[in-house]
C-alpha cells in the first residue's frame, strides 16, 4: 500500500509557521493540480487553522515525502520552514493518522468536531478536482465511518473546550432558542471572533459587532452578516440586546454597574446575559447583584471547560478503540485485493499440472478408472492447498500491516514460481 503523506501542525511548529503554510480554497485547488500531474496519482489535501497535510499515492515509486514537501515549501514561499516541522507517515499509519483527524483525538482542541467536517469538505474537493481514485475513496468511507462512531459511540465530542464555546453554551441554556435573541460582541480580535461565530452557528437571531479599530469590526461583521455598532456609542444602545459578550483587551473596565443598571432600566429587566470572557475583565463583576442580569466571567467558565476537557480525555481509549476497528477493517479489504489473486493463481498453478500429469497417464486406464483418477487427482491437489488458503485467508482477515502482507504473499508466489507465471502473462 504505497500512500504517504506529511502533516505540518500544532504539535510540530508554532502558530505564525501554520499560519504561513495555511491554504486558501483556491490555492488548494491550484496545489491540487500541480502534485496531481507531476507527483500523486490520487491523493487529498487538508488544510486548517491548525494543520495543513498532504496525502497521496506516488506517480512513481521513487516519489518520497520529502517531494511533496518540496512541492509545498515552492508552492507557499514560506521562510523559516523546514523538515523539522514535519510529519511524515507511510502507508497504515498515513491512514491511522487520518483517522486519528477524523476523530478528532489528534485536534488542539480534543474531540473538536470541527475537523469532522474539515476533512470531509477536503475529500470533497478533491473528488471535484478528479483527485480520488479507487483506494482515496474507500479510505474516505472508512474514516468517516471512523469520526462518526467517535462521536455517537462516545463522549469525545461532548462539552465545550473553548472559553468562547462554553460562553455560547452557557448563552443557550438561559436562551434556550437564540434565533429570537440579539447579541452584542464587543472585540474583534481572535476571541471575540470565534465568540461571535458560535453564535452565528448556533442561529442568533441579531448579531451586532463593535471595536475600537472599526475596520476590524467591519471586515468580521462583513464575514458573519452582522451589523456594526461604532465603539463610542455601543453604551448607549446597550439595552436593546438580550447577550453581551465582551472580550477585548483593555487594561480596565469598559462596563460599570451604573451602565448596565441604565441598560436594565431601559430594558424594563428583561433577562441581560453579560459574558465578559477578557482578561483583565471589562465588565464590573458586582453587575451579578443587578435583579435578570446573568454575569459570567472567564474564571466561572475556565471551570466548565476544565471539567469538558477531562471527561474529553477519558473517552479516548474508546475512540483510540475505534480506530484500532475500523483500520483492522480497511486493512482486511485492501490486503484481500492481494490474497484472492494470489489463491487464485495458486490454484490455477496446481491445477494445470494435474491435468497435464491426468493427460499423460490416462490412457493406462480404463474409462471408468480415468473419472475416477480426475477425482481422486483433484481431491489431493485440495487438500495440499488447504492450508496454505486457510493461510492466506487469514492475512487478509487478520488486518495486519498490508507491508507485512505481501510480504507473506510474495514468499509464496516466489516458492511456487507465480510471479514469473504473472509477468508471462503479462
Amino acid at each position: 500500500m504505497n500512500i504517504i503523506a506529511i502533516s505540518i501542525n500544532h504539535k510540530t511548529a508554532p502558530v505564525e509557521i501554520r499560519e504561513a503554510v495555511h491554504l486558501t480554497d483556491d490555492e488548494i485547488r491550484n496545489l491540487t493540480q500541480k502534485i496531481k500531474n507531476e507527483l500523486l496519482n490520487e491523493g487529498l489535501i487538508i488544510t486548517t487553522c491548525n494543520r495543513t497535510e498532504v496525502y497521496g499515492i506516488p506517480l512513481q515509486q521513487n516519489i518520497s515525502h520529502q517531494d511533496i514537501e518540496k512541492s509545498l515549501l515552492n508552492f507557499k514561499l514560506v521562510s523559516g520552514l523546514n523538515s523539522e516541522h514535519f510529519q511524515y507517515f507511510t502507508a497504515s499509519s498515513a491512514i491511522k493518522h487520518l483517522f486519528s483527524l477524523a476523530t478528532g483525538i489528534d485536534s488542539l482542541l480534543i474531540g473538536d468536531n470541527q475537523i469532522f467536517k474539515q476533512v470531509k469538505d477536503s475529500f470533497q474537493t478533491a473528488e471535484e478536482l478528479n483527485f480520488t481514485g479507487f483506494l482515496m475513496k474507500r479510505i474516505f468511507d472508512s474514516a468517516v465511518k471512523a469520526g462518526r462512531r467517535a462521536i455517537t459511540e462516545t463522549a469525545i465530542s461532548e462539552g465545550a473546550v473553548t472559553v468562547s464555546y462554553a460562553a455560547v453554551q452557557l448563552i443557550e441554556k438561559i436562551f434556550s432558542n437564540l434565533n429570537k435573541k440579539s447579541a452584542l460582541v464587543i472585540g474583534a480580535g481572535e476571541t471575540g471572533e470565534i465568540a461571535a461565530k458560535h453564535l452565528r452557528e448556533r442561529g442568533i437571531g441579531n448579531l451586532t459587532i463593535t471595536n475600537r479599530t472599526f475596520e476590524r469590526a467591519q471586515n468580521l461583521a462583513a464575514d458573519l452578516s452582522a451589523a456594526i455598532l461604532p465603539f463610542e456609542k455601543f453604551k448607549e444602545s446597550l439595552y436593546k440586546f438580550d447577550i453581551v459578550l465582551s472580550a477585548t483587551s483593555s487594561e480596565g473596565l469598559i462596563l460599570t454597574k451604573a451602565d448596565v443598571a441604565a441598560a436594565m432600566k431601559k430594558r424594563n429587566y428583561n433577562s441581560l446575559v453579560l459574558m465578559d470572557i477578557a482578561i483583565p475583565r471589562d465588565i464590573d463583576p458586582e453587575s451579578k447583584n443587578i435583579d435578570y442580569v446573568f454575569y459570567n466571567d472567564i474564571d466561572s467558565l475556565n471551570i466548565i471547560v476544565q471539567q469538558n476537557l477531562s471527561k474529553r480525555i477519558e473517552e479516548i481509549p474508546k475512540v483510540e478503540k475505534i480506530i484500532e476497528e475500523e483500520l483492522n477493517s480497511f486493512l482486511s479489504w485492501f490486503n484481500s485485493l492481494e490474497v484472492t489473486p494470489a489463491i487464485k493463481s495458486l490454484r490455477d498453478y496446481f491445477e494445470t499440472i494435474r491435468i497435464e500429469e491426468v493427460e499423460k497417464n490416462k490412457n493406462r486406464f480404463s474409462a471408468e478408472d480415468q473419472e475416477k483418477l480426475d477425482i481422486i487427482t483433484k481431491r489431493i491437489i485440495n487438500k495440499i492447498l488447504h492450508q496454505p488458503t486457510v493461510e492466506l485467508k487469514k492475512f487478509a482477515e487478520s488486518g495486519i500491516n498490508s507491508d507485512e502482507a505481501a510480504e507473506k504473499i510474495s514468499i509464496i508466489k516466489e516458492l511456487f514460481g507465480l510471479n514469473k507465471k504473472d509477468e508471462k502473462e503479462k
